[in-house]
């Protein structure tokens, strides 16, 4: 029974990564001029929930201080270096116009979602009132996320039903984790 409340709820996560169709009923010129805010509100995101949130906890931790910020130093790094990577080898793709921000966009989309299927699978062992609060905690962080993600995958060169459908794989990776949890 446990197993089948995880999968219901990540089923339900995966679903959210819909949540941009909503920019189809958008005409192109006010989906250009969301497009920004939307970056900006993933931006955001990103940014506070990193320097406000994550960083200040993890410092919190005794002894952690210098290894919170060579971590944070180390994911730069290797972002830096996947995206050069990824410039260089899509040079010559079919898909020209599609920056490499774009897939690693993806790529940490996709692991994130797995964290949080961890997360849900976790808290439904505990016990089933967690796992639903769980679900929904994820579900209300999730809804702006996959919207600002969507709207990165446009900005980056994806035709909108490609960015769904590659939001919605990467999403997808939430069931994965729960299934592994």
């Amino acid at each position: 029974m446990t197993l089948l409340n995880i999968l219901i709820a990540t089923i339900i996560i995966s679903l959210i990564a819909f949540v941009g169709a909503f920019t189809f009923l958008l005409k192109k010129e006010l989906l250009n001029k969301a497009l920004l805010v939307l970056v900006a509100l993933s931006t955001g995101a990103l940014l506070g929930g990193a320097f406000l949130h994550l960083l200040p906890e993890a410092i919190a931790e005794k002894d952690a201080d210098l290894a919170v910020f060579l971590y944070l130093l180390l994911g730069f790094s290797i972002f830096f270096v996947l995206e050069q990577f990824l410039h260089w080898r899509h040079q010559h793709s079919a898909a020209p116009n599609v920056k490499p921000f774009s897939y690693l966009i993806l790529v940490s989309d996709a692991v994130h979602n797995f964290i949080d299927g961890l997360v849900i699978a976790a808290s439904f062992v505990t016990s089933f009132p967690l796992g639903v609060a769980t679900t929904l905690a994820v579900s209300l962080h999730e809804i702006p996320q996959e919207l600002g993600d969507f709207a990165v995958l446009i900005y980056g060169g994806f035709r909108p039903k490609r960015a769904l459908l590659l939001n919605f794989i990467s999403q997808l990776t939430a069931i994965l984790g729960g299934v592994t949890g």
